[in-house]
């Protein structure tokens, strides 16, 4: 049995991390189907929900609420070990219309993905920092070719190409070669531009960023820590700079605020007015709530 100091240690420990999302799923979810994920493959209770039958998988685990999560699997509820059955599908129906939305999203959410896969071939679309980057595949010797740069598209008019990405590699590289360029290439301009962007939200909130850096969790888009490290999901560096400056805020903002208090979204809100149109778009994503 665990003991009181055990329990109050475990929470303790918690609190020193914060992340953008309260609720996530233990493991990188599935690609999702075209269709709602109405069965979880890992299914233990069944219930109707608005005429759906809802097959949803259980997890007993250490806390003192229920909790729902809706991935690419399906629905995942956690709950304390000591709620009865019926409790726990009480949560469920009071739930219902939440639970379905959220499938509705990771429906559209699996559509998105499955029409924006990329090729990784000369003349492939990629995004940077909110739009189109193309990347052409220059070997040595030839014009242009070099190390991997970004070239800006010329100003014109609306017709004017997107910006390019100059990737130097041989002409027959492979999806896999390309591929693993580019993000490294991508993860160096994330290095880059949260460094900045976190010095200057730092300056504004008081705080000190003791250790910045990069993370590929499936599940979150950053998280800080009460000693001042915090974490930003390399993938960030390709939505708008507005909801790059969105999450890091929010983590600079958890230096001041453990927590997702009233206070703490006053905090937000001090150096990024309009978050919410970003929190939002990131919502959209279907990693969890922010």
């Amino acid at each position: 049995m665990t003991s009181r100091f055990g329990r109050g240690l475990r929470r303790f420990v918690d609190s020193l991390q914060r992340g953008l999302f309260d609720e996530v799923p233990e493991a990188p979810p599935e690609p999702a189907s075209a269709d709602p994920p109405l069965r979880h493959p890992q299914a233990t209770r069944e219930l109707s929900l608005d005429g759906q039958r809802i097959a949803f998988r259980l997890a007993r685990v250490r806390r003192r609420s229920i909790g729902f999560v809706v991935d690419g699997q399906g629905l995942t509820v956690r709950a304390p070990k000591w709620v009865a059955l019926r409790d726990v599908d009480d949560a469920v129906r009071e739930k219902q219309g939440w639970i379905l939305a959220r499938i509705v999203e990771q429906r559209e959410r699996a559509a998105r993905l499955a029409a924006s896969r990329i090729v990784w071939r000369d003349g492939a679309s990629i995004d940077y920092l909110g739009g189109p980057l193309t990347i052409v595949v220059a070997a040595n010797g030839e014009p242009g070719a070099g190390d991997t740069a970004f070239v800006a598209a010329p100003p014109a008019g609306a017709a004017a190409p997107a910006p390019r990405l100059l990737v130097a590699l041989p002409r027959d590289a492979g999806e896999e070669q390309i591929r693993d360029t580019v993000q490294g290439w991508l993860q160096r301009e994330a290095s880059r531009v949260f460094a900045e962007r976190a010095a200057h939200f730092a300056a504004l909130l008081g705080v000190r960023v003791k250790r910045l850096s990069l993370s590929s969790a499936a599940t979150r888009w950053g998280s800080a820590n009460a000693n001042g490290s915090v974490r930003l999901h390399w993938r960030l560096i390709q939505h708008p700079l507005a909801t790059i400056d969105y999450v890091v805020a929010h983590e600079l903002a958890h230096l001041r605020e453990m927590n997702h208090s009233a206070r703490f979204w006053e905090v937000v809100r001090s150096v990024v007015p309009d978050y919410e149109e970003a929190r939002t778009r990131l919502r959209r994503e279907g990693r969890g709530d922010v």
